[in-house]
């Protein structure tokens, strides 16, 4: 069975950094997109962060934009979100995503129907 399993996620105080990471069992990702998204109660899951295959290419929402940096080690078949400067705002559950059938090619993905594959979630909260 292939699950996706993030880790990193905790309780931090504004200001504060995390890094998450998300690594998949059951079957290799490294040549597939990958994504962060995150999801508070009571509202849309939304988009964070995105990387093609190679790591090559990233994409950011404005809300995080020169704070977070997502980024992967495909020898290790894990991808990582780096988190600074956070903010109470950023307080949410976490989840990585993978879209399967991206070899070589130089796309990154932003929305969440686009991706097959979820991980469980990481809970992060930020204290102010």
């Amino acid at each position: 069975q292939v699950q996706l399993v993030e880790f990193g996620g905790g309780l931090v105080q504004a200001g504060g950094s995390l890094r998450l990471s998300c690594k998949p069992s059951g079957r290799t990702f490294s040549s597939s997109a990958m994504g962060w998204f995150r999801q508070t109660s009571g509202k849309e899951r939304e988009f964070v962060a995105a990387i093609n295959w190679s790591g090559g290419r990233t994409k950011y929402a404005d809300s995080v934009k020169g704070r977070f940096t997502i980024s992967r080690d495909n020898a290790q078949n894990t991808v990582y979100l780096q988190m600074n400067s956070l903010k109470p705002e950023d307080t949410a559950v976490y989840y990585c995503a993978a879209k399967t059938g991206t070899i070589f090619s130089s796309s990154y993905y932003t929305q969440g129907y686009e991706y097959d594959y979820w991980g469980q979630g990481t809970q992060v909260t930020v204290s102010s």
